[in-house]
């Protein structure tokens, strides 16, 4: 029971990954509060967490706004009366029909010998949509620690993990420059807060996550024919995707007081940056 008496908030912790991290910190013992934007699917992830014997506490919240942030600690407060962990798991994803073509046309290029060509998609990105993935990734990330911090900072002891992923080191999403310029910047930022409070015994570092086969990487899969199925493997050395439950582990490790790492990217990827 590594997390035995601490409370940890994963936000984006009512599915995929974030769930998966939620699951594996009660486990070892941890209370937890979930935070999702969607309300709908709190309720059966708060069952299956509770199922583990641990308390949870699931909040409707969107990130990228400072007072659903400021709300959503008040509740952990009122109810647990501290905070000892923060996974800032919430995140915009690429999804959509137009990002699988984007998808599928990259992986295309990148695993069958045909000629290259521009994806031509930064030419044609909105405004709008590269604030929201900002507005998410990014100030979510930045709101969450803020007011963690002015927890853990008094009380000299905290750990904090932003999962970002490998589009924030490689290429491997150049159909997507939002995302991958927002997972830039969380890792960017992990490193500089994390020699900011180091001083106060509070631990930050990040995943930098690749290839999760999550239910919208399932769902992507699907669509591809046999041999561009392969084709994603083979971008792999190690020939699979990760689960949820393998990224989830490392989220524990973190969360522990089992290591000495301040501001580091550990980066679970099966092969694919090295």
């Amino acid at each position: 029971m590594k997390l035995k008496g601490k409370v940890a908030l994963i936000t984006g912790g009512a599915q995929g990954l974030g769930k998966a991290i939620a699951l594996a910190m009660a486990k070892e013992g941890a209370d937890i509060v979930i935070a999702d934007v969607n309300a709908k699917t709190l309720p059966g992830a708060q069952a299956e967490i509770e199922a583990t014997g641990a308390h949870c506490l699931g909040v409707q919240c969107d990130v990228s706004s400072v007072e659903s942030v400021a709300g959503l600690f008040k509740e952990i407060v009122s109810t647990f009366g501290t905070l000892d962990i923060l996974a800032n798991n919430a995140a915009l994803v690429q999804a959509g029909e137009r990002n699988e073509q984007m998808r599928s046309k990259f992986y295309r290029m990148m695993t069958t010998p045909v000629a290259k060509e521009s994806l031509s998609v930064t030419k044609d990105f909105t405004d709008e949509e590269w604030h929201r993935y900002w507005g998410v990734n990014v100030h979510g990330a930045f709101y969450c620690t803020r007011e963690a911090l002015r927890i853990m900072e008094p009380r000299k002891c905290g750990k904090i993990i932003n999962v970002a992923s490998i589009a924030g080191i490689g290429g491997f999403s150049a159909f997507h420059p939002a995302y991958c310029a927002t997972k830039g910047a969380v890792l960017a930022f992990t490193r500089s807060v994390a020699i900011e409070v180091a001083g106060a015994n509070i631990f930050v570092n990040a995943i930098a996550a690749g290839g999760v086969l999550t239910p919208p990487m399932e769902h992507f899969l699907a669509t591809l024919s046999e041999e561009a199925r392969a084709g994603v493997h083979q971008l792999i050395p190690l020939g699979r995707l990760g689960r949820p439950e393998e990224y989830a582990s490392l989220a524990v490790y973190l969360a522990s007081d089992e290591h000495y790492l301040v501001g580091q990217t550990i980066s679970p990827n099966g092969g694919m940056i090295v």
